[in-house]
């Protein structure tokens, strides 16, 4: 978030690309314990470097809860706009697969994608989307298996192993 965005200015000069932020060395428990909070106001009001009085959307508050969640255990945090585009590389990274397996996702319209020109495009969006529906279609395999497993019995048979000796 750039400091202009904190003054409650509508206009950014320059568009965030992508921007990681380490962790601050000084211990963040107390803003956690704050944000925490039983009754903690998902719409808030803070203080700017002026003195002036801010409100938070509800919308913000949950970033920045998270955030600060995240800091707070040692971990990084990137700000990457989700109206970004990404290259198919950058795409596959972020689901953790090669790019030709992404290009055939896309290619299958799994998820979908622009080609202005010679390169394709995806939206960040788009991406985030795949990844959310093909975890809830992976955890419903899995929950499908160990049910099959269950009532097969295949608990059972396995809990004691096989001497092989």
């Amino acid at each position: 978030m750039s400091d202009q965005g904190l003054e409650g200015s509508t206009e950014m000069t320059t568009p965030t690309l992508e921007r990681t932020i380490l962790p601050p060395t000084e211990s963040l428990d107390e803003l956690v314990a704050m944000l925490s909070r039983p009754g903690a106001e998902p719409t808030t009001t803070v203080s700017g470097p002026n003195g002036e009085h801010l409100m938070l959307p509800p919308e913000i508050f949950e970033v920045l809860r998270g955030v600060v969640d995240a800091m707070a255990s040692g971990q990084a945090v990137t700000i990457v706009p989700v109206h970004q585009r990404l290259t198919t590389q950058e795409a596959a990274e972020l689901l953790g697969i090669s790019r030709p397996t992404l290009v055939k996702l896309l290619e299958s319209g799994e998820i979908p994608f622009e080609q202005p020109g010679r390169h394709r495009r995806v939206r960040l969006a788009d991406v985030l989307t795949y990844r959310e529906r093909s975890s809830v279609d992976r955890r419903a395999a899995l929950d499908r298996m160990v049910e099959l497993a269950d009532g097969a019995d295949l608990y059972e048979r396995t809990a004691s192993p096989k001497r092989t000796r």
